[in-house]
């Protein structure tokens, strides 16, 4: 089987209530040639099952469960091989899908959400915790039908305290947004996220989808992710010869009197322990994924963010601030 490069991908996106007629999307599909393309909103279960598939495209979607609307779907070019995480909760309206690539190349991650306007809390928090755990190592490009209009993300500001802690999500797991201009009623609330910096480019926001009032979003990915080693050498405590290690560095105080102190002494310690940290703890090559940032780091740097934020923008629950919040519109 050919397996396509994930380098150079060109994506689509849009919102497009009641999916029905799929023959303007193939058209568009065919006719730019798109590798992926995302919608939200299809509004779609089994009675679709017939209709749903598109030549030469791989079709991923999970439909809403119980109620009427909502919905995800991909379609990714038959030539990728893929692989779906199945996030077992029917709660979140979410596909995530690895991408993976060839040879030395690193996979890449692909998540398409919906987020209804009246979501409850807890199934933001099932969101936001599947968002950081596909997000920690790999590269991902995630398509947000986010329904929070309050949102400034020209200084990442929001009025509602749903819409901060998202907010906060993107900032822990070190997202960045790319969407600048309104997708619907004035407001960009269909929202392109990437973890890795240069990965997208060409954002553009273009035209509509059949009756849809929501806009589409076209992207290209512009290089390929590859898959970093670096070549810090570092103790391999697990294989280390104890015995090896004490004798070296007791080797130095070896008939000299007990108790005797010097400040050459101190010196020898240190080099026998240098000696000895060198011939017992065998050195290893730690190897790791390309751009992944230490907990700690993310962390502190997060938490140093954050601090800076809020001394600059104290806005006040409950209070209105769409005053303070005028000028990011």
């Amino acid at each position: 089987m050919v397996v396509g490069s994930i380098a150079q991908l060109k994506f689509i996106y849009t919102n497009v209530p009641s999916m029905g007629n799929k023959q303007e999307l193939e058209a568009i599909v065919q006719l730019e040639k798109y590798s992926i393309f995302a919608i939200t909103e299809t509004w779609w279960d089994d009675s679709h099952n017939w209709s749903a598939a598109m030549d030469g495209y791989k079709l991923f979607r999970r439909d809403r469960r119980g109620r009427r609307g909502g919905g995800v779907t991909l379609y990714i070019k038959e030539h990728f091989h893929c692989v779906e995480f199945d996030n077992g909760d029917d709660r979140v309206e979410c596909l995530w899908v690895r991408i993976r690539g060839k040879a030395n190349k690193a996979d890449i991650i692909v998540g398409v959400c919906y987020r209804p306007h009246n979501q409850d809390e807890e199934a933001d928090k099932i969101f936001y915790k599947q968002k950081g755990e596909v997000s920690q190592s790999l590269a991902l490009l995630l398509l947000w039908d986010f329904n929070f209009p309050d949102v400034c993300w020209k200084y990442n500001t929001a009025e509602r305290k749903p819409s901060r802690r998202s907010l906060e999500c993107v900032e822990e797991n070190f997202l960045t947004q790319l969407v600048r201009e309104p997708t619907r009623e004035g407001a960009p609330l269909d929202l392109l996220f990437m973890n890795r910096e240069g990965l997208v480019g060409d954002v553009m926001v273009i035209g509509h989808l059949g009756h849809s009032d929501h806009r589409m979003i076209q992207f290209s990915t512009l290089r390929e992710v590859r898959i970093g080693v670096s070549r810090t050498a570092t103790l391999d405590f697990w294989r280390a010869d104890i015995g090896l290690f004490r004798s070296l560095v007791e080797s130095p105080f070896r008939g000299s009197p007990e108790g005797q102190r010097s400040p050459g002494r101190l010196d020898i310690l240190q080099e026998g322990s240098l000696k000895g940290t060198g011939a017992g703890h065998p050195d290893v090559l730690k190897d790791k994924l390309a751009g992944i940032n230490t907990g700690l780091a993310k962390q502190r740097i997060w938490l140093e963010l954050r601090r800076k934020k809020e001394s600059l923008w104290p806005l006040e629950e409950g209070a209105d601030n769409s005053g303070r919040l005028q000028r990011c519109r």
